[in-house]
């Protein structure tokens, strides 16, 4: 069982400089040698000539030639051009569907060139629009899950509701046909190091906001947060993003862990059966009185009003009720997505 104090200050890696042989020689021959010519002596023989030029050469070569290409042939990377600047929509083609369960879908839009990226930073999400024939315009706010730097393309991971307009829409998409977008939307803006433990309570598609903020932890080298998630769902099925979980679980054990909790778990299921209770977050999530902790919750109305209580607006938090407030979490300390 994971426990608060299997998390232990993570080893930070050593780096070398790799210089190679060729070049110490040389430089140590620099080093010794006077700082100008002897008396009776010149300053660079022939030999010596040939071997400088030579040494010469060799650097050149080296520098034109970079990973088994020369270097010359190499485009140097552009800047990146941000899609979405908060400003008009912009219509996106769809470029690819891929089926991820029974009811979800991976859906990757194309950004206007290869320079492109989203323009989202973490934590933010972005808006969608379609119009239905002789109806309302239709908008619903998504988490992306592709990286915020990818470039080219970006990437949803929806859902469908039989309710959900939009969601429905974005199942009945093919190849081919354009949406529109709008952002970012930002939410909670993340540094390196910004807090020192974060505690993730998700359920359903509500981990797309954490994935990335787990996503944007884990790549940084220089950010050591340690982070717990708690994920709840209906079926083992419904689970997403699990291998992408687990192998980070599996690379940051000191730093990373995730509970499952399954209102309809299979008889060999490992975790924890039905809601996610009291007692379980009591048991996994860093206590009040530890310094620098943040918990963020992103899940359907019912798990949000039993959890933290639901927001107000998108720019209203609302009350902080429910098991957290129970628990002693402080209003500062939670952030609902």
């Amino acid at each position: 069982m994971f426990a608060r104090s299997a998390f232990a200050t993570a080893t930070r890696s050593s780096f070398c400089s790799f210089v190679p042989a060729a070049s110490r020689q040389s430089t140590r021959s620099f080093a010794s040698a006077s700082g100008g010519p002897q008396k009776g002596t010149q300053f660079l023989q022939p030999r010596n000539f040939v071997y400088v030029a030579g040494g010469a050469v060799a650097a050149a070569f080296g520098l034109y030639w970079i990973k088994g290409q020369p270097s010359f042939l190499i485009e140097p990377v552009k800047p990146a051009i941000p899609t979405l600047t908060g400003e008009d929509w912009v219509d996106l083609k769809l470029i690819k569907v891929e089926p991820y369960n029974h009811n979800t879908k991976k859906f990757i839009f194309e950004l206007p060139s290869e320079d492109h990226t989203s323009g989202l930073k973490t934590a933010s999400a972005i808006l969608t629009k379609f119009t239905p024939e002789g109806g309302k315009p239709v908008i619903r706010p998504y988490t992306p899950i592709s990286d915020d730097d990818a470039r080219g393309y970006m990437t949803l991971l929806v859902k469908k509701y039989e309710k959900g307009p939009m969601s429905t829409h974005l199942h009945d998409m093919v190849p081919e046909q354009r949406l529109l977008f709008k952002g970012p939307i930002p939410k909670y803006p993340w540094d390196t190091n910004k807090h020192n433990h974060i505690a993730l309570i998700a359920g359903g598609t509500g981990i797309t906001p954490m994935w990335q903020l787990i996503r944007a932890i884990f790549k940084n080298k220089e950010d050591k947060t340690k982070i717990t998630l708690v994920f709840g769902n209906i079926a083992e099925e419904d689970i997403l993003l699990r291998q992408e979980l687990a192998k980070l679980e599996n690379e940051y054990p000191q730093r990373f862990k995730a509970f499952y909790t399954l209102d309809k778990p299979p008889k060999e299921f490992v975790g924890n059966k039905g809601f996610i209770t009291k007692e379980l977050l009591k048991q996994v999530l860093p206590e009040p009185k530890e310094e620098n902790i943040k918990v963020f919750v992103c899940g359907p109305p019912g798990l949000m009003n039993v959890i933290s209580g639901n927001k107000k607006s998108p720019k209203d938090q609302g009350e902080l009720v429910g098991i957290l407030k129970e628990l002693g979490y402080t209003p500062e300390q939670v952030y609902k997505f």
